[in-house]
């Protein structure tokens, strides 16, 4: 709904803020690595990302496009919520969440509140091959072709969607990576 929000800060916390957008406050639930890289500014821009709870909207904020993505990643993983995705990334960056899980490493995973060795081992599965980050702040063309049905999927399953049903509707589907989002989930509906 909100791809990102670009404003003046007028509350922050290592975890929340508020952002003034055209005399609109925004909350921000941020991650630390955000919190980190705008402490010292009076306004930024920060991704964003909409989750809808039957109690409640909630906001998230990121830095940059990279985290968002990251973060919509854990959160299509079965057992990993948004707190648990949040917490995920504010002790690892992109960086060395892909670096852990191309190492299998599930070990960094575990130091992580909260993550235990089947979680960490699920993590590891899941994000194989997914996670690429080069020079810490771009997504090489693997990841990018994996974004395409990554953010295919995510929308489905936001559509209530089962999540195995879905992926494997995506897989279905001849030339996937040539096609855009949009056409993705068209044709992945029409599989269904």
């Amino acid at each position: 709904m909100f791809a990102y929000l670009k404003g003046t800060i007028t509350y922050k916390t290592p975890s929340l803020l508020y952002l003034d957008v055209n005399g609109i406050g925004y909350e921000l639930h941020t991650t630390l690595q955000t919190y980190d890289k705008i402490q010292s500014q009076e306004s930024c821009k920060l991704f964003t990302h909409l989750q809808i709870r039957e109690d409640a909207w909630v906001l998230y904020g990121f830095a940059d496009e990279q985290e968002r993505s990251t973060f919509r990643l854990l959160l299509g993983i079965s057992g990993v919520g948004a707190a648990t995705a949040r917490i995920i990334l504010s002790s690892l960056t992109p960086a060395e969440l892909d670096r852990a899980v191309s190492h299998e490493d599930s070990k960094a995973l575990e130091k992580v509140k909260g993550i235990g060795a089947k979680t960490a081992q699920r993590i590891i599965l899941e994000l194989k091959g997914k996670l690429s980050v080069e020079n810490n702040s771009m997504l090489t063309s693997k990841a990018t072709h994996n974004r395409t049905e990554d953010d295919a999927l995510f929308a489905l399953v936001n559509l209530g969607i089962n999540k195995a049903v879905a992926e494997n509707a995506i897989r279905k589907i001849n030339n996937a990576s040539s096609l855009s989002v949009e056409d993705l989930i068209k044709q992945a509906l029409r599989v269904l």
